[in-house]
């Protein structure tokens, strides 16, 4: 059984059911999946939404209730604003999932373009967690050399971090540094669990927010993670990768209805080419650009 984890609140259940139907349209045919919801007040209509998506493949869904007062040391971190409470459900999911060894964690921003079953079955070594290096290790020079993951991609090893007590030490961390955790969740996961976390090869996370700014120009991403406020769902963004959010979101409850087909499947392109060359109109002499389109376009 490959056990995936998703904690969207009721604006995000739709994108979840995205990362769903992505996941279940790129199964093997021997791929049983399960789905754990973390649900701290969901509508009956989303989940009901969700749970029509059994129909795409073979799987179950479950939905884990969570009790948001045990975040609330997590309510006053200062982090990006589309950042929800339910980004730090996944700091207790040993203790919300009882019975369960190992899960991968995935964000509502993501697309998942290949069977899961490589990446559930990977060998954690002596580590808590597998994840895919953070595009600022990438990007940015005082970050090179750390081992520092992006969380919206994560194996985690739950049975041994239910055996060190891992959770608790979440909760520590937070109490004693709130003014040092930038980025929620992410920051309080590479800083507790420090070089205990394997790092998995690009693909399995490719992190996108335009055409020049990725952390892999493979033509084939296994996962793509829209990140940044520049989300596919929002109109006229130029997030690269983004048809892969429309194709999958067909595949859903929340499809496009025919009244809105020409504002996002017409209107939508165009005016993020326009924001594309709006916000960076001397693009075409930046050599990311051009290394963005090589590896795009010419390099096989």
């Amino acid at each position: 059984m490959i056990n995936v984890c998703l904690s969207p609140d009721n604006n995000y259940c739709k994108h979840a059911g995205v990362v769903i139907a992505s996941i279940l349209s790129n199964a093997n045919s021997s791929d049983e999946l399960h789905f754990y919801i973390l649900d701290s007040g969901l509508s009956d209509e989303n989940k009901d939404n969700i749970l029509k998506l059994k129909t795409l493949g073979n799987c179950e869904i479950s939905f884990v209730k969570v009790d948001e007062s045990k975040f609330d040391i997590y309510k006053d971190i200062s982090t990006h604003s589309y950042l929800s409470i339910a980004a730090y459900y996944r700091l207790r999911l040993a203790e919300l999932l009882p019975d369960i060894d190992r899960i991968i964690y995935l964000d509502c921003d993501t697309i998942v373009n290949t069977s899961l079953n490589e990446l559930f079955n990977i060998d954690f070594e002596d580590n808590y967690a597998a994840g895919v290096l953070d595009v600022r290790v990438k990007h940015k020079k005082k970050w090179k050399n750390t081992s520092y993951v992006n969380s919206g991609v994560l194996v985690i090893n739950l049975a041994k971090i239910r055996q060190d007590n891992i959770e608790n030490a979440y909760f520590e961390y937070t109490k004693n540094n709130p003014d040092v955790i930038k980025t929620g969740d992410q920051d309080i996961i590479n800083f507790v669990l420090k070089d205990k976390i394997k790092i998995l090869p690009d693909e399995w996370n490719v992190q996108v927010s335009h055409f020049n700014s990725r952390t892999s120009y493979t033509r084939n991403p296994k996962i793509v993670h829209f990140i940044g406020c520049q989300k596919p769902w929002i109109f006229g963004a130029n997030t690269f990768f983004k048809n892969l959010y429309f194709e999958n979101l067909e595949k859903t409850p929340w499809k496009i209805s025919e009244d809105e087909t020409f504002k996002w499947k017409f209107l939508n392109p165009l005016y993020s080419g326009f924001n594309f060359i709006k916000h960076r109109p001397l693009f075409f002499i930046r050599p990311k650009f051009w290394k963005a389109f090589y590896y795009t376009f010419i390099k096989k």
